[in-house]
Order: C-alpha cells, then sequence, then structure tokens
C-alpha cells in the first residue's frame, strides 16, 4: 500500500526534505514562466497573424515562432523532470533527461540560427555538439534496456 505524503515525509532525511522543497519551488516557477511563455508566443503569432499575415515560407516568421515553441517544449521537459523528482519516483535528475534537454536546446538554435551570419566552425561545432549528445543519449538507453533484461 502507498504511504500519503506526510507519512513519507516524515521519511525522508533533512536533505531529502530540503530536496522536495527546492522541486517543488522549482516547478511552480518553471510552470510560471512557461504559462508566460505560451501567452508570449500566442500573442507574437497573432500579431504575425493579423499585422503581417503569416508566411510560412518568410524564414524570419518560421524561426521566431518555432524558437518560440522549441523553448515551450524545452522548459516542459525541464519542469517533468524536476516534477518526478518531486513525486518521488525519481530520487535524482536523471542524466538521460539532461541530454534530451541539451539536445532539444541545440535543435532549437538551429531553428532560430542565422547560417548566413554564423562562421561555418560555430555550424560545425553546433552539429559535433548534436553528435555527441546523440551518440551519448543513445549509449544511455542502450544501457538502460540491458539492465531491463
Amino acid at each position: 500500500m502507498p504511504l500519503n505524503f506526510w507519512d513519507e515525509w516524515r521519511t525522508l532525511s533533512l536533505y531529502e526534505k530540503f530536496e522536495q522543497i527546492v522541486s517543488f519551488v522549482l516547478t511552480a516557477v518553471i510552470a510560471c514562466v512557461i504559462v508566460i511563455a505560451l501567452v508570449n508566443l500566442i500573442r507574437e503569432t497573432a500579431i504575425i497573424i493579423l499585422e503581417k499575415g503569416l508566411d510560412p515560407l518568410d524564414h524570419k516568421v518560421f524561426q521566431k515562432i518555432f524558437g518560440m515553441i522549441m523553448t515551450l517544449l524545452i522548459a516542459l521537459e525541464f519542469k517533468h523532470s524536476i516534477l518526478k523528482v518531486s513525486l518521488r519516483k525519481e530520487g535524482i535528475v536523471q542524466i538521460k533527461t539532461v541530454i534530451l534537454i541539451a539536445l532539444l536546446a541545440l535543435v532549437r538554435k538551429f531553428i532560430i540560427i542565422d547560417f548566413k551570419a554564423t562562421p561555418p566552425a560555430k555550424l560545425a561545432a553546433l552539429a559535433f555538439a548534436v553528435l555527441v549528445l546523440g551518440g551519448i543519449y543513445w549509449l544511455l538507453r542502450e544501457q538502460y534496456l540491458r539492465y531491463r533484461e
């Protein structure tokens, strides 16, 4: 039978209680940021549609809207990983989640980057970072699948 919150709270060490409080506060703060970002996305999209007309072929419009969407997705994934800690489903933030968030951030960077103004070396470095993080994520997933067998 699962413990209720207060029964579980009494069994936690002082540090675990501190970790829980920080996780709840971070979750609340990130949720507020997500709501503000969502309102901003809706407002910006409405302005683009009403004032300029939404031209999906306009690269700047695409960059702006999808950059904001990716930012929201990153924040949601980050909040989800912290929420798992808060609900005691996982003891610490999992490295796989951190790698996934980093990959999302790099994908967002590729969406909003101005390829004409960005030096090739920087593009190569970003591409290499995506490759490395993808490889690490794959290795972690393989390790997890083997561990489950």
